[in-house]
């Protein structure tokens, strides 16, 4: 299970008076989060999410997530807002780590989408750029196209110890991105994470999108890219579904839209973000302790969409 800091019983009952919340009925640690620690809360009044803040989040980048989703929610979006306590404050400290308490939002994160379900995420991802146009929080991508090199050379010659020839794989593909990468497209923060356990359905509607924390500022279409590679391949990277691509590029498309340079940059725009994934899984898995709380996630599996990207047609990816 993934939570990594303990709360007891009596530290939730002083959080939720603070907020007047109602009296605790339970609390269940959430399994599917691996940044942070979850808690499904029951009060006798509501449901909510308490999310304490792990290592891999900084605590100054907190301000920014939660104006972001605030903004979101603001523009009609269904995106959980932090709440704030009876003093009007958003960001409280629980067992010693920064820590919010989160609306709760129904709905379920699929593992098989179909193409209607990856339509409604791309219409999603689209009125969430349009309503991020004039947000004015800025935030740097660390996992953008300037860290990846960085984070490959401390991974270092141990990627050859996940499959031989992994770094030298991993090489040729930084310099294709280094010559190639579009820095002149259109920037805005993005989400820069839209896998499907990160929006919420019901049916084949999306009630909610959630786990904003890698958000930033960023070529907006690598969003898209991102997106792509995460909802339209099976789990281990094989069995690209076109008919899920072209569905998540017109739902896009229905909300805002890919301009032509863009498009024509889409390519190269998923390769990188299939690197960036390739990377973050292979440091992961090369640091994950073997009795750690937290499964770890194979990086191949960016490794074969990677593959599939340098090869791809346009017309294949739905463009």
């Amino acid at each position: 299970m993934a939570v990594y800091t303990h709360v007891s019983a009596e530290d939730m009952e002083t959080l939720l008076a603070r907020y007047g919340a109602g009296s605790l009925v339970s609390a269940k640690g959430i399994a599917e989060g691996v940044e942070n620690s979850n808690y499904l809360v029951d009060t006798t009044d509501h449901r909510f999410i308490l999310t304490l803040y792990e290592k891999r989040v900084d605590a100054a980048d907190l301000p920014f997530f939660m104006a972001l989703l605030d903004h979101l929610a603001d523009k009609g979006l269904p995106v959980p807002r932090a709440l704030k306590d009876r003093d009007g404050v958003q960001l409280q400290t629980v067992s010693g780590r920064p820590a919010c308490l989160i609306e709760f939002l129904n709905g379920v994160s699929v593992t098989h989408p179909t193409p209607v379900q990856t339509r409604a995420a791309g219409e999603a991802l689209g009125q969430m750029h349009a309503a991020l146009a004039d947000f004015g929080g800025k935030r740097e991508n660390s996992l953008g196209p300037d860290g990846w090199a960085a984070l490959a050379a401390r991974c270092g010659d141990d990627l050859d110890a996940i499959q031989p020839g992994l770094k030298a794989r991993v090489d040729e593909e930084l310099s294709y991105i280094s010559a190639h990468w579009s820095r002149d497209l259109p920037r805005s923060v993005i989400h820069a994470d839209l896998f499907p356990d990160n929006v919420l359905m019901l049916g084949d509607d999306v009630s909610g999108v959630i786990d904003f924390y890698f958000a930033a500022h960023e070529v907006r279409a690598w969003d898209v890219a991102v997106t792509q590679a995460a909802w339209c391949f099976e789990n281990d990277g094989t069995g690209f579904d076109p008919a899920r691509a072209a569905a998540l590029i017109a739902g896009y498309d229905s909300t805002f839209g890919l301009s032509g340079a863009e498009r024509a940059a889409f390519p190269t725009l998923a390769r990188g973000a299939c690197l960036r994934f390739l990377l973050t899984r292979a440091w992961d898995w090369l640091n994950t302790p073997a009795d750690a709380m937290v499964t770890r996630k194979d990086p191949l599996a960016f490794l074969r969409r990677l593959d599939f990207y340098r090869d791809a047609q346009p017309e294949t990816l739905g463009l």
